[in-house]
């Protein structure tokens, strides 16, 4: 059985030592190290070769935005995957972190359950992204003016790429684009893959970005 090797980082330490005992409870899952700043994240991603970084955004020296950042952009850690936390009704800067780099975003006071099962979905190269905060969070930071948009336009696209790119944006996976689509799930896979290519993007959460700056998708739709 493959191990999820996790680093778990935020500057409370009652926080890291709850998170620590469940995920060390389940069994595909070991704790490789924790990390009380986004410096410390940095430097125990590299030497401890975690697979995921359960990342605070809010962390003294260095935030959480800036260490996923910092951890997209080494080619040395291109296998580490980055699920941020969010405060959810307070914290401004998630698609800051989506654009850093991060693979998702789970809430603060999520249930256990569902804490292990975000790790197992980031940690196999899916993003978490669930449609109603993610629509909520994003019509909330584009207020912030002269950002650049994470990767290019769908200009590029076809019809189809922009119906599957639509709904990567509001939650859905590849089964469900097929089902809505009519296509087989190979096939949605195959678009999605596509989109990434021509638009640049490192995953999906980078996808849901483009999506909502362009305009495709108005926050708030169905």
């Amino acid at each position: 059985m493959s191990v999820i090797r996790v680093l778990l980082a935020d500057d409370q330490t009652l926080v890291r030592a709850a998170f620590a005992m469940l995920v060390e409870s389940a069994r595909d899952m070991e704790v490789v190290g924790q990390a009380g700043t986004g410096a410390e994240a940095v430097e125990l991603a590299r030497t401890e070769r975690a697979d995921l970084v359960v990342m605070d955004i809010r962390m003294p020296e260095l935030d959480g935005i800036e260490a996923t950042r910092l951890i997209a952009a080494d080619d040395d850690l291109a296998g580490v995957k980055v699920l941020v936390l969010t405060t959810y009704d307070t914290d401004e800067h998630i698609l800051e972190a989506l654009r850093a780099g991060a693979s998702g975003f789970l809430v603060k006071d999520t249930k256990p359950a569902d804490l292990l099962a975000a790790i197992r979905t980031v940690a196999a190269g899916e993003s978490l992204l669930s449609p109603g905060p993610t629509s909520r969070l994003i019509a909330r930071v584009l207020r912030i003016p002269d950002e650049p948009p994470a990767t290019g336009g769908p200009d590029s696209l076809s019809d189809r790429e922009r119906q599957v790119l639509a709904l990567v944006a509001r939650g859905l996976n590849n089964t469900e684009i097929a089902e809505r689509l009519g296509l087989s799930p190979l096939t949605a896979k195959t678009h999605v893959s596509r989109i990434m290519g021509k638009l640049g993007a490192r995953d999906r959460a980078q996808l849901v970005i483009v999506a909502y700056e362009s305009g495709l998708v108005v926050p708030g739709d169905a």
